[in-house]
């Protein structure tokens, strides 16, 4: 069995019931980190719709929210539900902020880790995701 995520008419996405779970899952998890609905909506009947407006929103603040982070831990849970979001993104043609417009979001300091790792380059940070996001959309059915 598999459900759909939908964007209008469009198809953005037929995982399998067990992937659609824990994605709904994180995407709860990181509506409440962010203090933010995702625009995307409940599973009902095996379908999902996405609003584009909130969805855009959603995804440019959980980028944001990743670029900034310098916590190892922190980027290593949450790096494969940021690729999956930015496929999903991708496929609804939604242009997402890769670059932040202040340069901070203020959660720098929210979660420290001793020791730090160093600053990623911004441009090196952007093509790595982009890379994991192209190589999952592989796998993602739609």
């Amino acid at each position: 069995m598999s459900q759909y995520y939908d964007m209008g008419d469009q198809t953005l996405w037929n995982p399998s019931n067990g992937a659609s779970r824990l994605f709904l899952r994180q995407v709860a998890l990181h509506e409440a980190e962010l203090g933010l609905p995702s625009g995307i909506g409940p599973m009902e009947a095996d379908e999902c719709r996405i609003d584009p407006t909130g969805f855009k929103a959603f995804v440019d603040a959980l980028l944001a929210r990743h670029r900034s982070t310098r916590h190892a831990v922190m980027i290593a849970l949450s790096e494969g539900f940021v690729a999956t979001v930015l496929v999903l993104a991708e496929r609804a043609g939604i242009e997402v902020a890769w670059k932040s417009s202040d340069g901070a979001t203020g959660d720098e300091l929210r979660d420290v880790q001793v020791p730090a790792p160093p600053a990623p380059d911004q441009e090196a940070w952007a093509a790595a995701l982009r890379q994991k996001s192209r190589e999952l959309d592989r796998f993602m059915a739609s």
